[in-house]
């Protein structure tokens, strides 16, 4: 292949608009030679239309396609009609090395069944800041050790079960008090104390991950200039030459205010790919993912970009497609129910009481209160609603609930003091703020952020979400038929 031959679209990931795959579209895949897309839900129709949207996916963009989505668990699902799986922390409060690596396998199996051969999970972030607002529950918990074992058992199903995982986000996103979708977050860490935290499960896991996207974050200490995902210092120097990663490297989004408003779509691309991140994912419209394709092409005419590094870039990602090719297995009957099955176990294992929380008395008059709607932040689906938190209720004789906008604003001054049971039923994942240290519930249900019990000193029961497993152990515990056996991986108390 001449070096005018090479196409710079063989290393752009893109989005699409829709829950169909318009002509439009598909001709700028062929024409770009573009063999990945980004599934997110606003492509997420029913499965039948998943399945065609896929199917079409991998017609126009060959037998070396790419189709990936997050489906971590928890409150990162986009595939929701989909068994749907625990957060890494519902496992990290299970603490079960094999409960973990059944859930990846069968995460992949409901993957491979719509067509989607790569997942960007799981998350390798050691969540030790308990501030964190955009990782939290989707770390398996606060030690490396934890986060290593419990990871990399998930991987192994998955891989297993014919999907391919990406640990992330390199080289560690948990530590942070910023949301790199909205800032770009810094992380002012010698590398001693990566080393001794953070790098620790990325270090452990490297040969066995296929692949590790990277975090849109700054880390002073070792490069001041670039985040890591632009850094050649962190992509190239720590986790290409000195651990001797291998394995495709894939951006975050590039469109992430972190990196989106400080150096434009254009020039991260070419920094990212020269950095030694194998591929960038490109969203926006046509024009904007146009505009990367562009830059890296022009670089490469230029000579900023070497035609050596996106070829080596580009046989990282023909692997990968060769290694977990796109398939469409029948995913119904036995082997789903069991999937099913084995999800609300793996909920049911993590649910997690802290203080001493009882159960009600079913007898006992109760007051509930609960913010009725949490929409979504375009990164976790939506929270769990307020008559999904009535149902829990089902079978207690006197309950009065209470609908709030939002449940950070609630003045405990106005909560009646007549004998009723007070429970704060929470629904929403940002921390609530020092408002809520005067708050006094006799019970506190955390439906998604796990630090909001710090918040409270209350007797609390912690779900680590609010999929429809979660839901039913919490609903099975109030009413004594089940346990919360759970042990939380994370500092709470």
């Amino acid at each position: 292949m001449s070096e005018t031959a090479f196409h710079p679209g063989r290393l752009v990931m893109v989005d699409i608009q829709g829950k169909t795959l318009d002509a439009t579209t598909a001709a700028f895949l062929r024409d770009n030679q573009i063999r990945a897309v980004c599934l997110f839900r606003k492509n997420l129709g029913t499965e039948a239309e998943v399945r065609q949207l896929t199917r079409d996916l991998r017609e126009a963009m060959g037998p070396d396609a790419l189709i990936g989505l997050d489906q971590e668990g928890g409150s990162v699902v986009r595939a929701t009609f989909l068994p749907q799986p625990p957060s890494a922390m519902a496992l990290g409060a299970a603490g079960d090395e094999a409960l973990a690596e059944s859930v990846g396998a069968a995460v992949a199996r409901g993957l491979r069944g719509i067509g989607i051969n790569w997942n960007f999970a799981p998350v390798t972030d050691i969540n030790n800041n308990a501030a964190n607002p955009v990782i939290a529950e989707r770390s398996f918990g606060e030690t490396a050790e934890t986060v290593t074992r419990l990871a990399g058992a998930w991987m192994r199903g998955s891989l297993a079960a014919g999907v391919a995982c990406c640990i992330k986000h390199f080289p560690g996103h948990g530590d942070t008090h910023v949301d790199s979708h909205l800032d770009l977050p810094t992380v002012d860490k010698t590398r001693a104390e990566l080393d001794a935290l953070e790098l620790k499960p990325f270090k452990a896991l490297r040969d066995a991950a296929p692949s590790m996207m990277t975090a849109h974050i700054v880390y002073p200490r070792i490069d001041p200039q670039y985040p890591a995902t632009l850094s050649k210092t962190i992509l190239g120097g720590i986790l290409r030459e000195e651990y001797g990663y291998d394995g495709v490297v894939i951006t975050d989004a590039l469109m992430m205010k972190a990196i989106a408003e400080r150096y434009g779509y254009a020039k991260a691309a070419v920094l990212a790919i020269d950095a030694g991140a194998d591929m960038i994912l490109a969203q926006g419209s046509l024009d904007e993912q146009a505009q990367a394709i562009h830059a890296l092409q022009d670089a490469l005419n230029r000579g900023g970009l070497k035609v050596e590094r996106c070829r080596e870039a580009a046989a990282r990602l023909d692997k990968l497609a060769r290694d977990y090719p796109v398939r469409f297995d029948d995913y119904q009957g036995a082997a789903r129910d069991a999937d099913d099955a084995l999800m609300r176990r793996a909920w049911a294992a993590g649910l997690s009481a802290l203080r001493g929380a009882t159960a009600p008395a079913v007898d006992r008059p109760l007051r509930v209160l609960v913010q009725d709607e949490v929409p979504t932040d375009g990164v976790s689906e939506a929270g769990p609603t307020g008559a999904q938190v009535r149902a829990l209720f089902e079978g207690f004789a006197d309950v009065e609930f209470v609908s709030l906008g939002d449940i950070a604003a609630l003045d405990w001054a106005n909560v009646p003091a007549d004998g009723r049971f007070n429970i704060v039923a929470s629904t929403h994942r940002a921390r609530y703020g020092a408002q809520a240290g005067g708050w006094q519930p006799d019970l506190h249900l955390v439906l998604w952020n796990p630090f909001q019990s710090l918040d409270v000193a209350a007797p609390t029961v912690i779900s680590w979400g609010y999929a429809d497993g979660a839901l039913a152990a919490l609903g099975d515990w109030l009413q004594g038929r089940g346990v919360a056996g759970g042990h939380a991986p994370v500092t709470l108390n």
